[in-house]
């Protein structure tokens, strides 16, 4: 047994309207609004415990049903099924399985005995002159292994639910059964959402009906008098018609004598049309065989070549399984001793990393009193540099003196001469 199938709070009746009289004595109104309200359920759920207690026996029972009615469908496709029902349904299903086939033994031997009563089906267990008791055991053993399965099923809602998908092969009479079941549920169902006075208001409503449908008899039995006329009137046109009818049968008659001919002289010619194919056709044939026998060589040879190519295939496949598994086996070992180097090196990095810390505080001490020792080393060579340069300037400013001097004197020197010359010319003069 699945899950039980409880009735949906929400879940309502068949709200179709009837089906209208053959004449329309009362109101639009009346026709189409009053009918659907008097005749609807007052309500649209169920509100008592036992009306809902009826309805989910009734769905638990359509559940059962549905699963045993597969049973044998899913023991001959056990196969498809085997991994959804799971060990205990398996062992459950194949007893119930062997159970049945006995049982089928038994009553085919008691049948062939004459033990089975006359005019009752085979399968009516209990009517088999059953002095043993053999057979009511059987009877009751499978009774009990229906019961362990539905209770295996209600255990596993996923195995039910895949065996209930398989109702295509159901068989029809089962499925006749279910159907019947549904309609009585429907039935309850409606029956309990109608409160008693609803049931009086709707009797009431049917004998407005059946009053109605009376005046709507006598109706129908004036229009039947004048449909009556009317048949009388078209017999009449029949009658007249008929005559006509004859006439152009005897035209027709003619016309077919006319056509036998034709008709026969076609004939023989579509004979010899087909005796001429016929023979074209046997002569395509044996070529077409002639042509499959070669097709049948080709592809044995192909066959042979296949299965030799796949026998050297698999020799290969297995080759390099085995090396695989030795690449793997290798592969593992060479991990294992990385591992353990890995773990080694993480030792001494940790180490390392100690270390290193240790310098870097170190190093931080040193870089500040290097920093320090550089900016010394700068300040002094600006000053340098800037002595230098004040150096070069005064160097340049003595040289430019000294070369201006110099000049001077030569300058000096050579206006001493010039004027010693004209002194000395003026003499003479």
């Amino acid at each position: 047994m699945t899950t039980k199938v409880q009735p949906s709070s929400h879940e309502t009746v068949d709200r179709s309207p009837p089906n209208e009289s053959p004449v329309n004595l009362i109101s639009p109104r009346m026709t189409i609004k009053t009918p659907l309200k008097i005749l609807d359920p007052g309500r649209a759920k169920l509100t008592t415990v036992e009306t809902k207690r009826i309805i989910s026996v009734m769905d638990d029972t359509i559940v059962k049903v549905e699963l045993v009615t597969l049973f044998s469908y899913v023991m001959e496709n056990f196969e498809d099924f085997s991994i959804t029902l799971g060990q205990d349904l398996s062992g459950a299903l194949k007893e119930h399985w062997r159970l049945s086939n006995h049982m089928d033994a038994i009553l085919t031997r008691l049948e062939k005995e004459g033990l089975l009563l006359k005019g009752v089906g085979s399968g009516s267990l209990f009517a088999a002159a059953d002095e043993s008791g053999q057979l009511k055991l059987h009877v009751k053993g499978l009774q009990s292994s229906v019961r362990n399965i539905l209770r295996l099923f209600y255990m596993n809602p996923l195995a039910g639910r895949a065996v209930r998908d398989a109702a295509f092969a159901r068989n029809p009479n089962a499925d006749i059964l279910i159907r019947g079941l549904w309609g009585i549920r429907k039935f309850l169902f409606e029956m309990f959402l109608t409160t008693p006075s609803e049931e009086k208001d709707k009797m009431k409503f049917m004998q407005d009906i059946a009053l109605r449908d009376k005046k709507n008899t006598e109706a129908i039995a004036a229009l039947e008098d004048e449909l009556a006329a009317a048949i009388q009137n078209r017999d009449e046109e029949i009658s007249r018609k008929n005559v006509s009818i004859k006439e152009l049968k005897t035209h027709l008659h003619n016309l077919a004598k006319f056509s036998d001919n034709q008709i026969q002289r076609t004939r023989v010619e579509a004979e010899k049309q087909q005796k001429g194919e016929l023979r074209g056709s046997q002569a395509r044939c044996a070529k077409l065989m002639q042509d499959i026998q070669q097709l049948k060589a080709q592809l044995n040879a192909l066959i042979a070549e296949n299965r030799e190519s796949e026998f050297t295939l698999r020799k290969k496949k297995y080759k390099v399984e085995i090396e695989i598994e030795n690449w793997i086996q290798k592969y593992d070992i060479e991990m294992i001793e990385k591992q353990e180097e890995l773990e080694e090196i993480n030792v001494v990095y940790k180490v390392e990393k100690a270390q290193l810390e240790e310098l870097r505080e170190k190093f931080a001490v040193l870089d500040e009193e290097f920093s320090q020792i550089q900016e010394e080393r700068r300040r002094k060579q600006e000053e340098r540099e800037k002595a230098e340069k004040e150096l070069a300037i005064l160097a340049r400013a003595a040289t430019l003196i000294q070369a201006l001097w110099k000049g001077y004197l030569v300058r000096s020197m050579m206006k001493s001469k010039r004027r010693r010359k004209s002194r000395a010319k003026k003499v003479r003069i």
